[in-house]
Order: C-alpha cells, then sequence, then structure tokens
C-alpha cells in the first residue's frame, strides 16, 4: 500500500513539475536579475529580493508561518563595495570581476604608486597598505569586519610583466547593522498540522563589487530556492497531513547567520520539526548528489535511496557525515533530523561572475523534485 501511494503521488508530482517547468526557469531568471543584484549588500539587492519572495508565497497560496507575517527581520555588520571599482596594474586597466576581485574585508583606497615582490605570488605597497596576490581562480566571499587594509587578487596571467605601479579607486562601505529577513511560509496539513516537514534554502548571494559587476548567484542559490517554490506551489495545491513548512534564509554567505537566528528566535517550534531538507547548489546533477547528515540518520538515508532506485531518479546519492557547510548545521545542533542536500557534476561556476542562470543544465531538476515529495509521503506514512 505503501509504495502504490508513492508511485501515485512521484506520477503527480511528476505532472505538476512538467507544468512548473517554465515556472521554475522564470524563477530562476529573475532571481539572478540585474534587479536583484547578486541578493547581497548594495543596490537594496537582498531586501528586494526578500520582499518579491514574501510576495510570491502570498501569491501562490501559503500563509505566513508567524503571526507578523512572512518575514522574520536582524540584522548583521557586512563591509560592502557599492561604489568605485577600479584598478590599473602597470597603467593596463582591469576588468572587476574578470581579472580581479577585492578581498572581501579590506579598506577602500584611492591612491596609487609602485609596488614591491616579495614572493613569487605577493606584492605590495606598505605606505598604502596595499596587498596584491596573484590566483589561478577568483572566488569572492562576505565579510563581517573591515581590515585596515587593502587586498587584491588578481588571476594570474593577466598582467604579463612583473607588477610594478598601481593605481587603483576603491571605495567600500561598512555596515554595522545591515538590515535581512528570513522568508518562512507554510501549508497547514490536514491530520497532523502540529507535525512539520521543513523545506530549506538561502535566498543570499555576494551581491555587487563596485557599480558595474555583480555576481549572479544561479547555482548558489536560486537554484534552490526556485526549487523550493516549485514545491511550495505543489503543495498549495495538494494540501498534505503533515505541514509543510519553507523558509528562504538571508545571509548564509555571511557564515550561516540567518539561520542560526532562527534557530535562536524559533517562530515555530523545532521539536515539531518531524524532517528538515535543506536545498543548496541543485543546478546540475550529471554524477548524482550528496547528502550530509546521511550518517546521522541513516534509516532516513536509506529510504531516500529506495525510492531514488525505484524510480531511476538521480544516478547516484553519496553519503556525507554532520558539515557546517549550510543552513542545515544549526537545526542539526538543535536535535532537529536534518539533511542537507546538493548535487554534483556540469558547471564549476562557484562564487564568481560566471555563476549565470543560462549556464545551468537543470540536468536532474524534475527528478530532484520527485525524490523530494516522494521522500516526504514515505515519511507521513512512517
Amino acid at each position: 500500500m505503501k509504495k502504490a501511494i508513492i508511485l501515485l503521488l512521484l506520477l503527480s508530482s511528476n505532472f505538476s513539475f512538467a507544468q512548473d517547468l517554465a515556472y521554475t526557469r522564470q524563477m530562476l531568471a529573475k532571481l539572478t536579475s540585474p534587479n536583484f543584484w547578486g541578493r547581497g549588500y548594495t543596490r537594496n539587492g537582498m531586501a528586494k529580493a526578500a520582499d518579491f519572495l514574501a510576495k510570491e508565497f502570498k501569491t501562490i497560496g501559503l500563509n505566513p508561518i508567524s503571526a507578523s507575517g512572512y518575514k522574520q527581520n536582524f540584522t548583521f555588520p557586512v563591509n560592502s563595495f557599492p561604489g568605485k571599482m577600479m584598478v590599473k596594474i602597470n597603467g593596463q586597466k582591469l576588468s572587476p570581476g574578470k581579472d580581479f576581485i577585492i578581498n572581501q574585508a579590506s579598506k577602500g583606497l584611492i591612491s596609487k604608486g609602485n609596488l614591491v615582490q616579495t614572493d613569487s605570488i605577493h606584492f605590495i605597497s606598505q605606505a598604502q597598505k596595499l596587498i596584491i596576490t596573484l590566483q589561478q581562480k577568483l572566488t569572492w566571499s562576505v565579510a563581517t569586519k573591515e581590515n585596515d587594509f587593502t587586498e587584491l587578487l588578481l588571476k594570474k596571467g593577466v598582467i604579463a610583466d612583473t607588477l610594478r605601479r598601481f593605481d587603483v579607486a576603491i571605495e567600500n562601505k561598512f555596515i554595522s547593522q545591515f538590515q535581512a529577513s528570513n522568508v518562512c511560509a507554510m501549508v497547514k496539513g490536514t491530520k497532523h498540522p502540529d507535525s512539520i516537514l521543513l523545506i530549506t534554502a538561502h535566498y543570499d548571494h555576494l551581491g555587487g563589487m563596485g557599480s558595474k559587476t555583480y555576481f549572479p548567484g544561479a547555482n548558489d542559490n536560486a537554484s534552490g530556492v526556485a526549487l523550493l517554490l516549485s514545491l511550495a506551489k505543489f503543495y498549495a495545491q495538494n494540501p498534505q497531513s503533515y505541514t509543510i513548512a519553507f523558509i528562504c534564509f538571508a545571509a548564509e554567505e555571511a557564515g550561516l547567520i540567518g539561520s542560526k537566528y532562527f534557530t535562536e528566535n524559533p517562530v515555530i517550534d523545532l521539536s515539531k520539526i518531524r524532517f528538515m531538507v535543506n536545498l543548496d547548489l541543485v543546478g546540475t546533477g550529471e554524477t548524482g548528489a550528496t547528502v550530509v547528515n546521511a550518517t546521522l540518520h541513516s534509516r532516513e538515508f536509506e529510504l531516500l535511496n529506495k525510492i531514488n532506485k525505484q524510480s531511476n531518479l538521480l544516478p547516484k546519492i553519496n553519503s556525507r557525515g554532520k558539515a557546517a557547510n549550510s543552513d542545515h548545521y544549526f537545526f542539526t545542533e538543535k536535535g532537529v533530523p536534518a539533511f542537507f542536500l546538493y548535487t554534483q557534476g556540469g558547471i564549476s561556476a562557484y562564487h564568481d561572475i560566471y555563476d549565470r542562470a543560462e549556464t545551468l543544465p537543470f540536468t536532474v531538476y524534475g527528478n530532484l523534485f520527485k525524490l523530494i515529495t516522494g521522500f516526504h509521503t514515505a515519511l507521513m506514512q512512517k
């Protein structure tokens, strides 16, 4: 009987996802558009994304988790780069994101002068507290502090000659209380509303570096949010016996700050969460997926694999132990059973300007949808 129910849901979710694939791609395109400017710390990008998600939850028929609305607000410190981002080395003007990035904790600097080479990859101007480091690959991040020096990470080979002279105009703005919001919604259970299955994904990314360069963050993690929204739309149209809750976290890239804040200030009783599935980096899948916390919850991981094999959904699901590498972590620390699922294979763009919507292959996107809904059905039968 249980197998029949799971199969029935897989078939219905297959039909629903086929209908909504255009919607999923539309959400991915919107979240990675210049309007949201990397869903970060300049041009009001993160706040615009939060407003959009709250509106989308309401539009597709979800209710707020909290009486105060869809948003859970909090603040944290962050270093940002809203303005000038001009760099010349040996008189050659460089392109932000492509030729160089700035260390995320750097202070601004408007100056020119000479460089001294200290080793094979480092060049400095001691007077201006400037460091230039050569790197093979440029990946950016987010800092919650501001250093008293400036560091530029320069892609190897961009400047053919030895680095001798610099001319830079870089502006930073340290924000001691940056305003952010987790966005939360739910579909109330028809029989067991106090039993909650939670689906999460962080919607923030790195934002912009200067006034002309932003980081789209398609795989990381517009892909997870787009899948979450498709699941939310499905469950709004097909309420389950358990409550299905959804949280889009802010400030994951700054150190899991949004999810940590939620677990310390929960708007739902954490003890009522029967299972959590956190989605991050799910836009590929040629070689399968990995589940963090699989070794902590071996029975549930076995169940997930059984569903996967029965319907031939993903090439492989790899087991991984506990890790503090996404928003599931602080829930795990509070005793909430949770998986963090991410896909593998395909594009290698990560924390750079090349993580764009048009590069995502969506290799197993529909099958991920079926895997999660099938897993939920099986959990509700236990």
